[in-house]
């Protein structure tokens, strides 16, 4: 396969955990198993196969952006960093629908929250930690 191709598949296997995570928040085994352990694990083999196979192709490193930016230029290092990004957006969108259904917090004001993890990762978990902060607040007032 391309690096291509499997960028598309991980794209559709994460998007398909986003659907699930925000059409079925009721369902404990979407966010504690299926979104948190399922697919963030192939996403994980995927990544460690990726680095295994290509990493020796690569250049440039971690110690600066310029150097981050020239190990990007691979398709297959940019391959492995997309599909870190999406194994741990994923992750941390299972949480945040597993920690509003244990607080129970409305699953209509997580899914903003979701959508902005999904698109902007930090930003949706900020968003999320907002909403928690204003519910808990609401919650000891009443």
């Amino acid at each position: 396969m391309t690096a291509e191709q499997v960028f598309s598949v991980v794209d559709l296997v994460a998007l398909g955990g986003w659907v699930l995570l925000a059409a079925l928040p009721g369902r404990a085994w979407v966010s504690s198993l299926v979104t948190a352990v399922v697919i963030p694990g192939l996403m994980a083999v995927v990544y460690l196969v990726v680095l295994g196979a290509h990493w020796s192709e690569t250049e440039g490193g971690f110690s600066s952006l310029a150097q981050v930016a020239l190990l990007f230029t691979n398709p297959w290092a940019l391959l492995a960093g997309w599909t870190h990004y999406l194994a741990f957006d994923l992750f941390i969108g299972s949480w945040e629908s597993r920690d509003a259904r244990s607080r129970g917090i409305s699953h209509l004001l997580v899914l903003p929250c979701l959508f902005l993890t999904f698109m902007f990762g930090p930003i949706g978990w900020l968003l999320y930690m907002a909403v928690r902060a204003g519910r808990s607040k609401a919650v000891a007032v009443s």
